[in-house]
């Protein structure tokens, strides 16, 4: 089992370096002309960076609060299977179980599986949740409130940052090819269609490259169905 001092400096790094993101957050939201009480309201009650920040992207472009609305509902429920997995390997029970589902996301998932037993688990997903819930709220404050400091918002990028620290957790856990060709096709579809489609559309449509890879993988399309059958009957042949 790893040593409680080591999982808690795995997990407050992690807290700290996403949960300084927030800023970037806050000041995003108030450049697409969010009020401070709403872009403080998303942090705290949807506490998903990656879906705050596709939210106000795609209002800040033009999109309709509807479309908004479904990308960032979307890009969020993927917490739901992390969800499934922790329920179990955390083992909690009644309000703090309830309390928990707050703060599964991206980040308290990962640090939470790399560990091994339930203590280091527990540990590991807890400071890592309450780190970067602090951080993340405090700095979207920070953010919207030094917005106008900051003068033409755009010209800093900083609406980047969520994305990527989305993406740096992302990448080492894409292991297997099924994996890496649904990241791909995903990143294809929903770049390519961003020139076509209105805002906040194409990443609803990026996210249909997890069913039709996992289509073509498991033999249900009929082309993929008829090559699997191929391979069962010359190993029926064979014996």
């Amino acid at each position: 089992m790893r040593d409680d001092r080591a999982v808690v400096r795995d997990a407050l790094g992690v807290g700290i370096a996403v949960g300084l993101s927030g800023f970037a957050f806050g000041v995003t939201a108030a450049g697409a002309g969010i009020s401070l009480a709403q872009t403080c309201a998303l942090s705290l009650f949807v506490f998903t960076g990656a879906s705050q920040f596709a939210l106000v992207s795609a209002l800040a472009a033009g999109g309709s609060p509807l479309t908004a609305a479904a990308g960032a509902f979307f890009l969020g429920f993927r917490n739901a299977f992390y969800g499934l997995r922790l329920s179990r390997l955390l083992g909690l029970r009644g309000g703090a179980r309830l309390a928990a589902a707050h703060w599964v996301i991206d980040e308290t998932s990962a640090v939470a599986l790399a560990q091994r037993g339930q203590h280091a688990v527990r540990l590991g997903f807890t400071v890592t949740g309450a780190t970067l819930f602090a951080l993340w709220n405090l700095t979207t404050l920070l953010g919207a409130l030094g917005a106008e400091a900051l003068g033409d918002t755009d010209a800093w990028g900083l609406d980047a940052a969520g994305p990527a620290a989305f993406l740096a957790l992302l990448a080492p856990m894409l292991r297997t090819g099924v994996e890496r060709v649904t990241a791909g096709l995903a990143v294809v579809l929903g770049l390519g269609l961003l020139p076509v489609l209105p805002a906040g559309v194409p990443v609803l449509v990026a996210a249909l490259a997890a069913p039709l890879v996992l289509l073509v993988h498991n033999g249900v399309l009929p082309g993929r169905r008829a090559e699997r059958g191929g391979e069962r009957k010359g190993k029926e042949e064979s014996r």
